[in-house]
């Protein structure tokens, strides 16, 4: 089984051939991506090496753009009657590797 370990949105993901990942929003011209590979495993072989992996190529498809859950942030000072409430909506794209080589 080969997979590897992206650098995607500031995260570390797992991926292998067919995985759906959903990254941080991402700007992609003609609907494909690379994304850096930090290690990369085929079968028994571990590659960890910097020199090695700039030549490896994740590439995958971008499927869509999404938005997820709503995060409420509430602030509150004890006694002084400040009360605010705000709401956050991360902008996200969702990705399916299609190759590593």
């Amino acid at each position: 089984m080969v997979y590897a370990v992206v650098r995607a949105g500031g995260r570390q993901e797992k991926v292998s051939v067919g995985t759906i990942v959903t990254l941080d929003r991402i700007k992609a011209e003609n609907g494909k991506i690379e994304l850096p590979a930090l290690l990369l495993v085929d079968g028994d072989k571990v590659t960890t090496d910097a020199a090695v992996l700039a030549k490896v190529k994740v590439t995958a498809e971008v499927l869509g753009d999404l938005r997820g859950p709503k995060i409420i942030i509430q602030h509150y000072k004890n006694k002084t009657g400040y009360k605010r409430r705000m709401g956050f909506r991360a902008e996200l794209t969702r990705v399916k590797v299609t190759e590593i080589k």
